[in-house]
């Protein structure tokens, strides 16, 4: 389903009214991060077990957020994702579960992507194929939640995970080439850290040797975000990986990453 893009407002306080009371009701997408940011999660969910039906799995979600130690956007949609996963599978409602895997607001698909992170009866190659098109969606939202809802399971069976993700560096989708560094990241952004992979960065190459040269900068930019982050605990590794990188890709691209890989290090 194609959305008319807008710009977005730039502070929360400037959402026009009725934008915001749609973007509540889940008719819309969030256009930028302040939008993303300004969505009642609450409200969201309310509009979406009203419209579907299941107001009765409203209350036992809300009890799960207000249990919260910390509520962040994060927690709250981890939290939404977990409950509404419980309750429909408690329920055998595999319906639900699909209907919001491919809902117009990327908020309740961020929230099927919890969901796919929280089921354990998914083996590791089964949830990474799960995911892999939220990996590919089109929203910036989801392609982010998507990677942090499996990232324990994937730390939980690092090998296979990387087996499985070399594979998709080959993908036409700069989205999902995006998502095999991202995901990885030894220590990433609001989320845990990869102690293997922080301490053994050599793990990953299978990943980051096909993506040396990649031509989307947002492959690029994630790529060396990887290496800025395995240089905190591992600088031999990355020092030498792009000195490597300098004779074998000659390349703007490669160029590019190595720069950005290196950024902390020649601080």
């Amino acid at each position: 389903m194609t959305e008319i893009k807008r710009k977005g407002a730039r502070s929360i306080q400037d959402i026009p009214t009725e934008i915001l009371a749609q973007l509540n009701r889940g008719e819309i997408e969030t256009a930028n991060l302040v939008e993303w940011l300004a969505v009642d999660q609450r409200t969201l969910l309310e509009n979406l077990l009203s419209q579907n039906q299941r107001i009765n799995y409203l209350k036992p979600v809300l009890t799960k957020i207000d249990q919260l130690k910390k509520q962040t956007v994060n927690t709250i949609n981890e939290a939404i994702g977990t409950g509404l996963f419980e309750l429909a599978t408690g329920n055998g409602d595999k319906d639900f579960l699909g209907i919001i895997a491919v809902h117009r607001a990327d908020l309740v698909r961020c929230w099927a992507t919890c969901a796919i992170g929280k089921n354990e009866q998914l083996n590791i190659t089964n949830t990474l194929k799960q995911i892999q098109p939220f990996a590919a969606d089109r929203h910036f939202g989801v392609r982010e939640i998507c990677w942090m809802a499996v990232r324990s399971k994937i730390a939980r069976n690092l090998t296979k995970s990387i087996d499985i993700l070399a594979q998709w560096t080959a993908s036409p989708d700069e989205n999902i080439r995006r998502f095999t560094t991202e995901a990885t990241r030894p220590r990433g952004v609001w989320c845990t850290h990869l102690k293997e992979l922080k301490q053994n960065p050599t793990l990953a190459l299978p990943i980051l040797e096909p993506l040396k040269s990649d031509k989307a900068r947002y492959v690029q930019d994630s790529v060396g975000n990887w290496l800025n982050d395995a240089g905190k605990t591992q600088p031999e590794f990355v020092l030498e990986l792009c000195r490597r990188w300098e004779t074998e890709s000659d390349t703007k691209e490669t160029k590019y990453i190595i720069k950005k890989a290196l950024r902390t290090l020649n601080n």
